[in-house]
């Protein structure tokens, strides 16, 4: 096969349990190293591979400051004990960094400059907390707002929680309906647990082996009481017509974790003796307004059903990143898309948001529904800081 033409697959996608973003969290005596050495070497064990048939890794995390600076992944590759000769790369795109990374892999793979790639990600927001690489919030030293940039948004831009505002504001999503949508992430994330769903893609960390971030039983009721998240004096002035419906309980909970995915020329894995489980069909990543920063996933994934040729209608299942509840809800109604495809193992708001490790967390949670429910077609999107997103496209085998 042409090298131009080879397809790109997916192995084994492995990740850490979600732990609880804060000190105290059941993954943070853990360093961020040692949790994404932990998944990389797990894939090699699993696969029968050698450190050295690996081509490249490469790694998503967001605050790469402190302990997750000089390149984690590098780091991680050489913690996990993978040979010298094996290079690494950090990753970048906001929330949807591991997403990223398999998109360079396959990208790769497709092209003909790499064999076999592990792409993952990793963060740990209790060791390094959310904003730390940012600098001071309020635009003082080490904050990334220049002047050209303040020259073109002369009012500033907001975090990602009032987007989730202007967001529930714009659609029409009453609090009731963004407490509903959080309850039943939890719903099923419990379910899928108890099925044992995630049995195959979880590594337990010592006594740690399902999802800390999960609250079962929780209902809309007992959310009801929880206050705004986000709303500020300031915030209140500038946005007075914003009724604050964002909450702790409808937006994903800060968490840390790592995982991995093993990506492969299909060639490469049948001389192997590896069976792919999916090939990467199609990719798609676009800008959106930094203002609404986290509608980019409702772009993404009309570009990428209009490269691929397929409507909403013909795909099985579809993972859209909960980092709050709007924005899912947002993306179901203007793709006209069946809620109950959409996370329905539950999303983010319950299993968690790691952020540099969410993109493969989420291929890791599609793949594994994919091949239990047989369906063929998956997508997954992301929302992503600064107003971006990213859309795959993955086809069971």
């Amino acid at each position: 096969m042409d090298a131009m033409t080879r397809t790109a697959v997916i192995v084994d996608v492995v990740r850490t349990p979600s732990g609880r973003g804060k000190p105290g969290g059941a993954l943070s005596g853990i360093h961020p190293v040692d949790l994404a050495a932990g998944v990389l070497r797990t894939v090699l064990e699993r696969n029968g591979l050698e450190s050295r048939q690996v081509d490249d890794v490469l790694l998503g995390c967001v605050s790469q400051v402190g302990e997750q600076a000089a390149n984690i992944a590098r780091q991680a590759t050489l913690a996990a004990g993978f040979d010298e000769t094996v290079p690494a790369a950090t990753i970048d795109r906001q929330c949807g960094s591991s997403q990223q990374a398999a998109h360079f892999a396959a990208q790769g793979v497709m092209s003909g400059q790499y064999d076999i790639v592990i792409a993952g990600g990793v963060e740990s927001m209790s060791r390094v907390p959310l904003g730390s690489a940012a600098g001071a919030a309020g635009g003082g030293s080490g904050a990334p707002v220049s002047p050209l940039l303040r020259e073109r948004y002369p009012e500033g831009l907001v975090n990602q929680g009032i987007s989730a505002e202007l967001i529930a504001q714009r659609w029409g999503f009453e609090r009731d309906d963004l407490d509903a949508y959080a309850a039943e992430s939890h719903e099923r994330a419990a379910e899928a647990t108890d099925a044992g769903l995630f049995a195959g893609q979880v590594l337990p960390q010592g006594d740690v082996a399902v999802d800390e971030t999960i609250r079962r039983g929780t209902t809309t009721a007992s959310l009801a009481g929880l206050p705004s998240s986000f709303r500020t004096d300031a915030a209140a002035a500038r946005f007075p017509d914003l009724d604050w419906r964002i909450t702790a309980g409808n937006s994903s909970p800060l968490t840390e974790g790592a995982s991995a995915a093993l990506i492969m020329a299909e060639e490469t894995a049948s001389a192997l003796g590896l069976t792919p489980r999916a090939r990467f069909h199609a990719f798609a990543v676009t800008g959106s307004d930094p203002l609404l920063m986290l509608t980019g996933p409702i772009a993404a994934t009309r570009r990428i059903l209009a490269r691929s040729g397929l409507s909403i209608d013909d795909l099985d299942a579809y993972e859209v990143n909960e980092a709050f509840a709007s924005v899912p809800l947002a993306w179901a109604a203007e793709l006209g898309a069946d809620p109950a495809r959409m996370n329905p193992r539950g999303g983010a708001i319950a299993l968690g948001h790691a952020l540099g490790s969410s993109g493969t967390r989420l291929l890791g949670t599609l793949v594994a529904h994919l091949e239990h429910t047989g369906g063929r077609w998956g997508l997954q999107t992301m929302c992503e800081g600064g107003g971006m997103a990213n859309a795959t496209l993955i086809e069971r085998l």
